[in-house]
Formats: C-alpha cells, sequence, structure tokens
C-alpha cells in the first residue's frame, strides 16, 4: 500500500504562488504597471522542435517530448535523465518541482492528464519523480500527479513516471 504525503490547503496556495512567480522569473523581467489586468498566470508556449523535443518558450527549458518508456525507482529516474541522449544533447536531467509544475496546464478539466496533450501525446494521469528531495524525509521526493496537477511526494523506493529535461539556451 503506497503512503503519499499531499501538501495541506495552506501549503499547496504557498506552493501555488511561488510557481506562478517563478513562471515569470524563468521569463524573465517583465515591468508591473500595477494593472491586474496585465498579470496572467503560467501562460504557455510551446514548440515542438520535432527531433523528440519540446521546447517551453516561456521558460526556456527543453523537456523531452515522450515519457519514458516504464516506471523507475527515483534513483532509476535521476539515472536515467542523467544518461540519456536525444536531439544531439546529453545534459539532460531529472527536473526539480518547480521545473516539472510548470508542466501543469491549468486549463484541463481535473481527471484528464493536466497537461498539454498536443505536445506531450503520451503523458499518462500518472506521478512523474522530480529530483527534489523531501527537507523532512529524505526517503521521499516531490513529484505531480498529472491526474489532478497536484504536487505531492512519494517514496524513493516506488516506481514512477519520468520526463527528462534540459536548461536550453
Amino acid at each position: 500500500m503506497r503512503k503519499r504525503k499531499w501538501l495541506n490547503l495552506w501549503s499547496f496556495v504557498t506552493v501555488c504562488a511561488l510557481l506562478i512567480c517563478a513562471s515569470a522569473a524563468f521569463a524573465g523581467p517583465v515591468p508591473d504597471t500595477g494593472d491586474p489586468s496585465e498579470r496572467t498566470c503560467n501562460p504557455y508556449s510551446y514548440t515542438d522542435l520535432g527531433n523528440g523535443i519540446i521546447k517551453d518558450n516561456v521558460t526556456g527549458l527543453m523537456w523531452q517530448k515522450a515519457t519514458a518508456t516504464g516506471t523507475y525507482t527515483w534513483q532509476q529516474a535521476v539515472d536515467y535523465c542523467n544518461n540519456l541522449s536525444l536531439g544531439g544533447y546529453t545534459d539532460w536531467y531529472l527536473p526539480t518541482i518547480l521545473e516539472l509544475s510548470t508542466l501543469v496546464y491549468s486549463s484541463i478539466l481535473l481527471h484528464s492528464p493536466t497537461i498539454n496533450t498536443t505536445y506531450f501525446p503520451d503523458t499518462g494521469q500518472s506521478y512523474y519523480w522530480s529530483s527534489t528531495t523531501l527537507a523532512d524525509s529524505t526517503g521521499h521526493a516531490w513529484g505531480v500527479y498529472f491526474y489532478y496537477g497536484s504536487v505531492i511526494n512519494d517514496s524513493k523506493t516506488d516506481y514512477n513516471y519520468v520526463r527528462a529535461v534540459r536548461a536550453g539556451q
């Protein structure tokens, strides 16, 4: 039986606020005129590079288009990403929870893969590993459960899905 810690509501709101701010930070400094109508929540813009890589035009990150075949423990996921050669690049890594969370597509209804399936068509309604370890439990790591688009954690010995990322240009 799997036991997972779910973020409590206050933590979830805090993480969401952090993710929104981080999305803006990835995109670079944007002048704030104070007009709330000018603010957007994690805008999405992707380019399929045609070589198994999707470029996030907002964050600059380059994502593995396909989910890695099979499921992996956390250490296996780290090793898979570090050893991946895709599109002529060998500097792939397991994304941080902040990076992985930018893929959550908030306009998708719950109980569907909460990710843009035009660009990431084989994403399951499943848990995907991040490289971020829990501060108070080093045997657990954070990830995104794309069934709900929620940030949760799991034991590093459990088997979950993987999508690699690289920093891009």
